[in-house]
């Protein structure tokens, strides 16, 4: 099987960068997987995709060796098995509260003896190279996502988890939820107690021997994230991504076009002469 290159970074002491794919497109996903991120995750939670987007998009991606994960859109075995035959090296589970659920999420990921993921590796087998039933347990990776108050209150029994691999940070709801609402949801928090959290998240990941990642919305925030101990970070996404470089491309051109647009002859009639 092909090893899991994330794996291989973590072993080696070098943080990750992971990639976002919320635009449902095979072509999107191909440009994003050559710009040189270490995984790309497809958002089957909240992008605008369904299962069928989610297969031709791993694929599009197989030629660039990213490593490719997947967000399903919630703690259910089916759709977390069928992300895995289609051939995510990872999944990323949402709104994980309690330790059962966490123990829950890794027995959808793992064969046995070690869990009750059903064996059915449709595109896995070929897509993952071979010898995927005895080695797929050993290079999945399984991140549970801590994103509300319930969570943190069972945030080192979580991250305890056998099997478990890595927390995912999801600060737009976790912010969301600790504040009671007080916050607005967002990334790359500043508030005292948010940094207290995302903190106190990367010791909990420390102390049982996992990984912890979060998601950014700029490169110099994920920065300051891998200095206090994380070891992936998502910045941004594809739609924020194109949402951005079109606004200030337009923008750009609103500014050299005033200042270089002819004048208007104040003695032209309305008909344009004289």
């Amino acid at each position: 099987m092909i090893k899991n290159k994330l794996k291989a970074l973590w072993a080696e002491g070098q943080p990750s960068l992971n990639g976002w794919l919320s635009i449902g497109n095979p072509f999107t996903a191909e440009i994003m997987a050559a710009q040189g991120y270490d995984s790309l995750c497809i958002d089957v939670q909240h992008g605008a995709l369904d299962y069928h987007s989610m297969l031709t998009m791993l694929q599009a991606m197989r030629a660039s060796g990213v490593v490719p994960l997947v967000r399903v859109p919630w703690l259910e075995p089916g759709i977390v098995m069928k992300a895995l035959d289609a051939g995510a090296f990872g999944v990323i589970c949402p709104m994980v509260n309690t330790a059962e659920q966490a123990a829950e999420f890794v027995g959808c990921l793992r064969y046995p003896p070690l869990g009750q993921r059903s064996f059915g590796p449709t595109r896995a087998n070929f897509s993952a190279g071979a010898n995927y039933a005895a080695e797929a347990n050993g290079e999945i990776l399984a991140f549970a996502m801590v994103e509300t108050a319930q969570a943190m209150d069972n945030l080192e029994a979580i991250a305890a988890t056998p099997g478990l691999d890595g927390i995912y940070v999801g600060p737009a709801d976790l912010s969301f939820s600790l504040s009671q609402g007080r916050l607005a949801p967002g990334f790359d928090r500043e508030e005292p107690e948010m940094i207290q959290a995302l903190q106190k998240i990367v010791a909990a990941c420390k102390k049982a021997g996992i990984r912890c990642a979060l998601h950014c919305g700029t490169p110099e925030y994920a920065a300051r994230a891998i200095a206090w101990g994380f070891d992936m970070t998502t910045v941004s996404g594809d739609s924020r991504l194109l949402a951005g470089a079109a606004q200030a491309s337009v923008v750009r051109f609103r500014e050299l076009a005033s200042q270089t647009a002819p004048k208007a002859d104040p003695k032209a009639d309305i008909k344009g002469g004289y």
